[in-house]
C-alpha cells in the first residue's frame, strides 16, 4: 500500500481500531469494507462516522474489528469479511490475487503477476498492489522484492516487518527469500469474496 493512501472517501460508517501496529481507520458501505488505512499515514486524523442502527455497514465494521483483534492476538489466520474496495478491473484482479497469498507466506511481484494471469506485468501489478485500500485483510504486506528485501509499505517497513513476524515469518535485515515458487497451488481467485466494485 503506497504512502499516497492518506485519505478515504465518505463512508456509511467508519471507526478507528487501536492495534499493535498503531491506529487503523476502517470504513464500510452497506456492500462491504471499503478501507483499512494506517491513521499515522493519513493527511489528517479521520473523523469517525457512527453506523446507523441495524445497518449492514455497522455489522460489517464490527465483524472486521472482531476478526482483526483475533488476528493480532494470533488466533486467526484468514479473514472472511465482505469487501467492497473501489478500483479499476485490473486493480481488483490484483487485489484478488493478494488474497491467495496464505498466512505466513511471501511472494515476489513476479509471482503475484503469474497468479493473476499477467506474467511479465510485475511492474503494473506492483502499482496495483500499492493502490490497495484495505491493508492487512488484503495482505499486500506479504509481497516482497525478488531478492527477498522488504519493499515499500504504506504503514512503513517496520509495520510490514511486524506483520510478517506476527505470522511467523523470520525477517532479518529486511531480507527473506520469496516462497512463491515453493508454495502450494493457489486457490482460484473466482472463489474469493466480492472484490469487483470498480470506478468507470
Amino acid at each position: 500500500m503506497r504512502r499516497t493512501h492518506r485519505t478515504a472517501k465518505s463512508a456509511s460508517a467508519s471507526t478507528i481500531l487501536e492495534s499493535i501496529v498503531g491506529p487503523l481507520y476502517l470504513a464500510a458501505s452497506d456492500e462491504g469494507l471499503t478501507h483499512l488505512l494506517f491513521v499515522d499515514e493519513m493527511s489528517d486524523r479521520p473523523r469517525t462516522v457512527p453506523a446507523a442502527s441495524g445497518s449492514p455497514a455497522g455489522r460489517i465494521l464490527r465483524e472486521a474489528v472482531r476478526q482483526l483483534r483475533e488476528y493480532f492476538a494470533g488466533k486467526r489466520r484468514a479473514f472472511d469479511v465482505l469487501l467492497a474496495p473501489e478500483g479499476t478491473p485490473f486493480q481488483c484482479e490484483t487485489w484478488r490475487g493478494l488474497r491467495t497469498i496464505g498466512y505466513g507466506e511471501t511472494v515476489s511481484y513476479a509471482e503475484l503477476a503469474r497468479r493473476v494471469g499477467k506474467p511479465g506485468a510485475a511492474r503494473a501489478v506492483g502499482m496495483a498492489n500499492g493502490a490497495n485500500p484495505i491493508a492487512i485483510i488484503v495482505p499486500c504486506h506479504r509481497v516482497i522484492g525478488a531478492d527477498g528485501t522488504l519493499t515499500g509499505y504504506g504503514g512503513g517497513l517496520h509495520v510490514k516487518q511486524a506483520l510478517l513476524e506476527l505470522e511467523g515469518v523470520s525477517v532479518r535485515s529486511g531480507r527473506r527469500p520469496p516462497r512463491g515458487r515453493n508454495a502450494p497451488p493457489s486457490p482460484s481467485t473466482a472463489r474469493l469474496p466480492l472484490l469487483t466494485r470498480t470506478d468507470r
